[in-house]
């Protein structure tokens, strides 16, 4: 087995990316970030789940 996933919450992906957390919020009712986990009341997101979702949004324009 590999290393276990770190979990993070709704407000530390919020900062992480830069976004309120109601925008968080609204990308999982949308079905439109990263995939989650409710436990209890609460909502965790696994690294590797976040990485392979920000990794997969980023397009292949290049810069001028």
């Amino acid at each position: 087995m590999g290393t276990p996933s770190t979990w993070i919450g709704i407000e530390e992906l919020a900062e992480e990316l830069g976004v309120p957390v109601r925008t968080v919020y609204a990308w999982r009712s949308k079905n439109q970030g990263p995939r989650g986990a409710t436990f209890g009341k609460h909502v965790r997101f696994r690294r590797d789940d976040v990485d392979a979702w920000t990794e997969s949004r980023l397009d292949n324009r290049t810069s001028a």
